[in-house]
């Protein structure tokens, strides 16, 4: 990684103008592959996969079993005949601490010094132990300040995933949060009214990720931490069946010597709890001073077509809810299988996010 402790987030090793690339989005149950191809200022997705994960290879934010990850990644780059080395992949977002800081402007050069000396103040945790970054969002010319988004991740926890990713063979380029990843995902596929706020809520297996967009800036990130897993569990519990069973149930609304009235009211009631959650984070971020709900929802995630999940999320949030579709505006090679992709497009949206990412870029 680069020797800059103000760059150590981000590796710069640009990719050949023809050359394919991975994109990776390393999740506590299953590992979301794309195979991506530049041509000019757009991408081909040539290949897509999920490889399953045993339990807890990946918790705490860290890979805990390098050997199952490395493995995971390896299976889809064998299967699928993959020569690409260069990867793109994510850190959680429970991992990474986001700031949002006003600084005085000036010179580039100058504002990294600043950010470095100024990161203890607004970071907690020992600047030696974290790889740290920045972006400037915007300039206030009337208070000549910089509003400057600070991101800091430990560096065990970004080594933890460098290690399974380089172990399979791959080099990893650029290594991104699932929060910024769901931004470019939704600003490579949807147009919104740049007044609007809109939420981009991806339930994972163990989290959900909320990114709060306006004017194609990030407002707000934040997590809650109940996910597709809880579903899953919850089912088992109320019917008295295993975790394979559960999860049928949970993404068909169907379950073998049970009504679907039962089913339907195990699923209700981990909905309603996510719910519950959602809304406290979105309720936490009106009371500061942006205020402004937002005007629409996108979910994304394995669990984003869960039955009668968007339809709670609008009933209860009264706002227009939609589950995004990550490769809307992105061209499709010609070994592109879309009847999977189909199926399994919600759970693509941050490994979409990362393909569209440039070396170098902010």
């Amino acid at each position: 990684m680069n020797a800059n402790p103000i760059r150590e987030i981000t590796s710069f090793f640009p990719f050949g103008a023809q050359r394919g690339y991975i994109s990776l989005d390393i999740g506590s149950s299953a590992i979301k592959l794309l195979e991506v191809r530049p041509h000019g200022s757009k991408i081909t997705v040539t290949n897509a996969g999920v490889v399953p994960l045993p339990q807890n290879a990946v918790s705490d934010n860290l890979v805990k079993d390098t050997g199952a990850v490395t493995q995971a990644i390896g299976t889809f780059l064998e299967d699928h005949r993959i020569r690409a080395t260069n990867a793109v992949i994510a850190m959680p977002g429970p991992s990474v601490i986001v700031k949002r800081v006003a600084l005085p402007s000036q010179e580039p050069e100058a504002l990294e010094e600043t950010v470095f000396l100024e990161a203890g103040n607004f970071i907690p945790e020992r600047l030696d132990d974290v790889n740290l970054d920045y972006q400037v969002l915007d300039h206030d010319a009337q208070s000549d300040l910089l509003d400057v988004l600070l991101v800091a991740v430990r560096k065990d926890a970004v080594q933890s995933y460098l290690t399974a990713v380089r172990d399979a063979g791959l080099v990893p380029t650029i290594v991104d949060v699932d929060y910024f990843a769901m931004e470019n995902m939704f600003e490579a596929n949807y147009d919104p009214d740049p007044s609007d706020v809109v939420a981009l809520v991806n339930v994972g297996a163990r989290y959900t990720s909320i990114t709060l967009l306006q004017r194609g800036f990030s407002i707000f990130t934040g997590d809650v931490p109940l996910g597709g897993n809880h579903f899953t569990l919850r089912l088992s519990q109320e019917l008295g069946v295993d975790s394979a069973q559960a999860e049928d149930a949970k993404r068909s609304g169907r379950l073998t010597g049970f009504s679907s009235d039962i089913v339907e009211r195990a699923l209700s009631v981990s909905s309603e709890q996510l719910l519950d959650e959602i809304q406290r984070t979105l309720q936490f971020f009106q009371s500061g001073a942006q205020g402004q709900p937002p005007g629409s929802v996108y979910l994304s995630g394995g669990t984003a077509g869960l039955p009668g999940l968007t339809d709670r999320f609008a009933d209860r949030l009264r706002v227009p809810v939609a589950i995004a579709d990550p490769f809307r505006n992105l061209d499709k090679g010609r070994r592109f299988d879309a009847d999977f992709v189909a199926e399994h497009a919600p759970a693509f949206a941050v490994s979409v996010g990362l393909a569209t990412r440039r070396v170098g870029d902010k």
